[in-house]
């Protein structure tokens, strides 16, 4: 019975302490191995192992209890029948029996507790290799893709830059082309200002001809020549021209419409005239010289207006040119009656000073008509080079447009380096201490 006594207070002790040390014992492993642990796979699976490890613990107390009642029970039956000194006795022993099993208790303890640290070390050092490795792949993996990123980054600046550098060009070879038409163009108007300058500078004024004693004093032809020439350039009028009747002008005015080709004639009959006026002669002579004079005006009024007024080739006028003013102003003193018949044969009778202001009113009107003419291609210079520069605008504002975008596309490109160089700099600050530090932590307190 004292045996039996012994043995069940021995059994008894022994698992009151081992449940204590199992308690503790997987408190500290669940924290040690919950606060280690970094995979959720792995966490989830010591979970499940330490919750049923703490079962198993739980029955066997259960069980343990259950015995320790029994046993109780049957001590406190027994126990008036033992002797005091046999209790005594029993207690002692029963306190040397505890106290071995207190010492081989702790020895199992130091031992579980290192092979525990050893293979948490292990495990850890397994997380270790895994994470490192984890780390590995994911780096490559950015690194690839930053590579990759960086790769497209490189084509997309090229090609903005291909495609700027080629607007560029195309936008100043337009540019140039159209400062080189512009430049035509000016040159175009230069040139149409020379001709009117030199359309100026070939026309002799009214003043320059009337300064000139030769032509006032020249008769007939020579006299008509040397005023038409003074005055008119030589592409707007023709000495001795033939026209479609046969007859021979002595000059033609090339006049633009309305007014028509001018034909002017200079064979004016001077011998009665001369005769009319000799202070020589008898009266009677002077007096029928004077009536010769005006019958050969008036035939040769009819004989211009007879063969140089020809429907749609010539003006519906001509000009009977009167080689000295004393002859123009006798005709219009004493002959108004010649005067009335030479306009209603549309024939104008002119001097040397009157064929001037006719001539200078055709030059007059040449300059007018070239002024036009030059005025028109001006017109049309200038309006083809107001398109020019529209178009030089637009192209202008598109190119600005394209830079613009360009600009734009490069500071998104820098953005996104930004924020690249930021996430590796996050991935380098990562802290792996963490479970060296908890190791040693371990060590400290197995020591303590």
């Amino acid at each position: 019975m004292l045996t039996f006594i012994l043995d069940f207070f021995q059994q008894l002790s022994t698992s009151q302490l081992l449940f204590s040390f199992s308690c503790l014992f997987v408190s500290l492993l669940i924290g040690i191995m919950l606060g280690n642990i970094n995979g959720k796979a792995s966490r989830e699976q010591l979970k499940t192992l330490l919750q049923q490890h703490m079962q198993l613990l739980i029955q066997q107390q259960q069980q343990l209890f259950s015995e320790h009642k029994f046993a109780q029970h049957q001590l406190f039956s027994e126990q008036a029948t033992l002797q005091q000194q046999q209790a005594r006795d029993d207690a002692h022993m029963l306190q040397s029996m505890l106290h071995k099993h207190q010492q081989d208790f702790t020895k199992t303890q130091t031992v579980a507790l290192e092979q525990l640290l050893d293979v948490i070390a292990k495990h850890n050092q397994s997380n270790r290799e895994e994470q490192a490795k984890s780390l590995t792949i994911a780096s490559d993996k950015i690194a690839n893709k930053v590579s990759e990123l960086t790769g497209a980054t490189d084509n997309r600046l090229k090609e903005i830059s291909e495609q700027v550098e080629k607007r560029l060009a195309d936008g100043f070879e337009k540019t140039s082309k159209t400062f080189s038409d512009i430049v035509k163009r000016l040159a175009l108007i230069d040139d149409a200002q020379k001709k009117i300058t030199e359309l100026s500078s070939n026309v002799v004024s009214l003043q320059e001809v009337l300064s000139d004693k030769r032509s006032r004093g020249a008769f007939g032809e020579v006299q008509l020549s040397a005023l038409i020439r003074n005055v008119l350039p030589e592409q707007h009028f023709s000495l001795q021209h033939t026209l479609s009747n046969n007859r021979v002008a002595d000059c033609i005015l090339w006049l633009p419409e309305p007014t028509g080709n001018v034909v002017i004639d200079a064979k004016f009959p001077l011998e009665n005239y001369k005769v009319m006026t000799d202070i020589h002669h008898s009266d009677l002579t002077r007096k029928a010289a004077e009536r010769q004079f005006k019958a050969d005006i008036k035939k040769h009024i009819n004989d211009i207006s007879s063969k140089y007024l020809i429907d749609g080739e010539t003006a519906d006028g001509a000009i009977m040119f009167i080689p000295a003013e004393a002859i123009f102003a006798e005709i219009h003193r004493h002959f108004p009656d010649l005067v009335e018949h030479a306009n209603n044969q549309r024939v104008w009778l002119t001097s040397p000073t009157t064929l001037m202001a006719v001539l200078t009113t055709a030059r007059a009107v040449l300059k007018d008509e070239a002024t036009r003419e030059q005025v028109h291609i001006i017109k049309a210079h200038l309006g083809e080079l107001s398109a020019d520069f529209s178009r030089f605008k637009l192209r202008f504002n598109n190119l600005a447009r394209h830079i613009d975008q360009a600009s734009v596309d490069v500071k998104q490109i820098h953005t996104s380096a930004d924020k690249i160089s930021a996430r590796f700099d996050k991935i380098e600050q990562v802290d792996l201490s963490q479970e060296d530090k908890l190791k040693a932590q371990l060590l400290h307190e197995k020591t303590s």
